[in-house]
Formats: structure tokens, sequence, C-alpha cells
């Protein structure tokens, strides 16, 4: 029998109040994406219905069906990797997307949008080949590059740690972009004040909240994975 979102969801808090109390942080400034893209729209209402106000889909076709269940209730993000030519389809249904990568992809989110789109900027700190987003030594400069857009509003940065057991590798990839986001900040930019990290998943959001995440993506240990 699967279990609860609720009773997950139960867990999951008390990890990162567990992780704030060790760094002297306020569990409140942590916020909980139920990823959903593994999952029915049913499951989806079930992490709603459990309190989870912030929703995660990283394609077009899963945000959309959740969308056509559950309307604009929750806090949409886009976490995934997103094609230019699809930003028209999920627009208007996002409060957040999380993979800002690229000038076109700017230009293509300005161009649909008619108010500014909080954007994290997808940063991969780690240098993997796998990994999507912009290496660390690009992102002043991609973000001075943004200056002319004006629905574009850099909200914070985001990134993956490796896949690995060694906790400094992950721990270390999270440290690398809390440094990006204070040199951002740095600028004082007010279309782009990059005062939020996402970053930290089911396998490593207590190191991320350790590290000064203020959302974690969270998909398995929170709502499972159905197919």
């Amino acid at each position: 029998m699967e279990v609860k979102v609720s009773e997950n969801l139960t867990i999951i808090r008390q990890n990162i109040e567990q992780a704030c109390k060790r760094t002297g942080r306020n569990s409140s400034e942590v916020k909980i994406i139920a990823v959903t893209k593994y999952v029915t729209a049913e499951r989806a209402k079930e992490a709603f219905d459990a309190g989870i106000i912030h929703l995660g889909e990283n394609r077009d076709e899963g945000l959309i069906e959740k969308w056509n269940s559950l309307g604009d209730r929750p806090t949409w993000h886009f976490i995934g990797t997103l094609q230019s030519r699809k930003v028209k389809n999920i627009i208007d249904k996002v409060s957040y997307i999380h993979s800002l990568d690229r000038i076109s992809l700017a230009r293509e989110i300005n161009k649909r949008s008619t108010e500014r789109i909080p954007c994290f900027i997808q940063v991969n700190v780690s240098k993997e080949e796998s990994k999507h987003g912009i290496s660390a030594a690009s992102v002043l400069d991609f973000i001075q590059e943004l200056k002319s857009f004006e629905h574009i509003y850099i909200v914070g940065l985001m990134t993956m740690a490796p896949l690995t057991d060694d906790e400094t590798v992950i721990r270390n990839t999270f440290r690398g972009l809390k440094q990006l986001q204070q040199e951002v900040q740095a600028l004082n930019l007010d279309y782009a004040p990059c005062q939020e990290l996402s970053m930290g998943m089911s396998n490593d959001y207590e190191i991320a909240v350790e590290e000064g995440a203020t959302f974690i993506r969270i998909g398995t240990s929170l709502v499972g994975r159905e197919f």
C-alpha cells in the first residue's frame, strides 16, 4: 500500500527542522516543491491537499495535465529543461521557471510574457557533461546580458548536485552555488535580487538546507514514483 504524502511530508519536515537547527537557520526559510513528474494528477492533488502549495513539473505536457486537474490553486514551478518553442505552452501557468540557461530562452520568455516572470538561472556547478546549465564562471556576465529583458526577474540560482554518496562533493556543489549567489547579490541589480537558492532533491536535501537552500525539489521521497 502506498504511503500517504502527508506521512512522508511529516518526516521530511522533521529532517528540515533538524538541518536548520544544525546550522542556525529558521525552517520557515525553506520551501518544499513537490516534484510530481512521475505521479498522477490525483497524487499531485494529494500533495496539495496535504499542505504543499509548491508543485513542480519538468515537462510541458505534465504541467498542462496537472494544471487541468488543479488549476492555479498551487504555485507552479517549471523545473526541467525548457525548449524555447514550448515556452508558449507554460508561460501563463507557472509562477517560477528554474531552468533559465541561455539568452535565446530568455528572449522567448520575455516575448511571451506580459509581466515579470521569476526565474532561476540554472548553473552547472559540478561541471558534469550530462547536466544542463551554464558554467559558474559565466553567471555574472549572463546576468548582465539579461538587463534589457523587462519581463525577466532573476530571483535566484538553481543547481543539481552529482548523484554520488560522497557528501563532500555534494556539499561543495551547494556551497559553490551559495557563493555565486552572494556575488550576484553584491551587484545590487533591481532585476536580479537573487535571494533564492533552488537546490536539493530526495537524496541530498538535508545537505542543501545546511548550505542555504530556500527551495528544495522533492519527488520520490515525498510523492513516490508511479510511472
